[in-house]
């Protein structure tokens, strides 16, 4: 009977010694998984952030060797696993988006080319532009939260140019100080984008360049003119890639600004 006793305490012994080990076994798979799948993840992680800053590198090198050749690139390859594909699209025609969609600068403004615009001092202010246009801007945040828009427009000849000035605000109680003309919300959709004013339509005879200039605000900002604009520069889109990852770059190109003191003073000079 002693005998019996001892066997069955030994046979649950065991048992209990079977269970402890699978446990202690099932413990040790299950940090051992989770640090293999930590290890993974930041392996992984690593990789990304190394692609993504090697893609932002090949995209803009892409940027880089548009400007210089002033053309589309295709599939141009660093390496086995990265490079980029590089778009120029010029701006011009009746209709567009000023400085490339990005805001214009409050009281800095940007130039609309009515003539060619050329390297060569002797060429700039030819073929006068003729026609009239509007222009857009603003978001959905409120009038007074707005830009108001001063548009200088240089027109006539090289040697004897006109300044005419118009000034709108979609703010009414700000308007009746600054006396810019009140422009009343309008929503529009111009290339694509949604803007929430537009000028009064501006009648152009012989446009050379006008100065389009934001104040109280920064601001998008369209255009839509009755005939074409020459170009206005160019929107350059550079698409690297390193590995799986790609990163996009948009940058506008516009030309030279004309010096502001053309527009405040009514200096005009070949």
């Amino acid at each position: 009977m002693i005998k019996n006793s001892f066997l069955n305490k030994l046979k649950s012994q065991k048992g209990q010694s079977l269970l402890i080990v699978v446990l202690v076994m099932v413990i040790a798979l299950t940090v051992g998984l989770s640090i293999a799948s930590r290890s993974i993840t930041s392996f992984k992680n690593s990789t990304d952030q190394v692609n993504s800053q090697k893609a932002l590198s090949a995209a803009e090198a892409g940027v880089e060797q548009a400007i210089k050749s002033n053309a589309s690139i295709a599939n141009s390859n660093f390496s086995q696993d990265s490079g980029f594909t590089t778009t120029l699209t010029q701006i011009s025609g009746t209709t567009f988006i000023l400085n490339g969609g990005n805001p214009i600068s409050q009281d800095d403004g940007i130039d609309l080319w009515l003539t060619p615009y050329s390297s060569d001092s002797a060429s700039l202010y030819q073929n006068p532009w003729n026609g009239t246009f509007t222009v857009y801007w603003g978001d959905a945040s409120g009038a007074c939260n707005n830009a108001a828009l001063e548009v200088v427009l240089i027109s006539g000849t090289r040697t004897a140019p006109s300044i005419q000035r118009y000034a709108f605000d979609p703010c009414q109680t700000r308007s009746t100080g600054n006396h810019f003309t009140y422009i009343s919300p309008g929503q529009s959709t111009v290339a694509g984008k949604t803007f929430y004013y537009q000028s009064q339509t501006i009648p152009v005879t012989n446009g050379l360049i006008a100065r389009i200039i934001p104040v109280y605000a920064n601001t998008p900002a369209a255009l839509i003119g009755t005939a074409a604009f020459p170009s206005q520069g160019s929107v350059i889109t550079s698409v690297g890639t390193a590995g799986s990852t790609a990163r996009k770059v948009n940058v506008f190109q516009g030309y030279p600004e004309v010096p502001s003191e053309y527009f405040l003073y009514n200096l005009f000079s070949p």
